[in-house]
């Protein structure tokens, strides 16, 4: 998938602009790997578009470890809400758009890796697969 494709996907998603989904997508990627582990982000990384790969790759100033911090869903969608740019009534289908998109752009076996550091509750706002949006082919 193509970084303007995996944009697209995301503004028709969560209904907005592709301006409002690339600050969407980097606020999303950016709270991911504060999220997930550092090898596990890097994984994702690799498979995106030049663009949004570095979402993933640089942790935050504050998190220069390994381990992930833990939090859950609502405080996901806190931290993207207070990322700047990102319009707060936004956030929420934003989070779910990318997380949905995400899925789409890469493996199977990755995807469902960076899950397993999550907790249940982020499965409920990503669509099932083939609603919505396109789907991958061969998937």
């Amino acid at each position: 998938m193509e970084y303007q494709d995996f944009i697209n996907a995301v503004a028709t998603r969560a209904k907005v602009s592709t301006d409002q989904a690339a600050t969407l997508t980097s606020a999303t990627l950016e709270t991911l790997a504060d999220r997930i582990s550092a090898g596990q982000a890097d994984n994702l990384a690799y498979q995106l578009p030049d663009g949004l790969d570095d979402h993933l790759r640089q942790p935050p100033p504050h998190r220069r470890e390994e381990h992930a911090n833990s939090f859950g869903l609502d405080e996901f969608v806190r931290r993207v809400a207070d990322r700047p740019a990102v319009d707060r009534a936004l956030a929420g289908a934003g989070v779910s758009a990318v997380l949905t998109t995400l899925r789409e752009a890469v493996s199977r076996d990755e995807f469902e890796d960076a899950m397993a550091q999550l907790p249940k509750e982020f499965r409920q706002v990503i669509e099932p697969v083939g609603a919505g949006g396109r789907q991958r082919p061969g998937s």
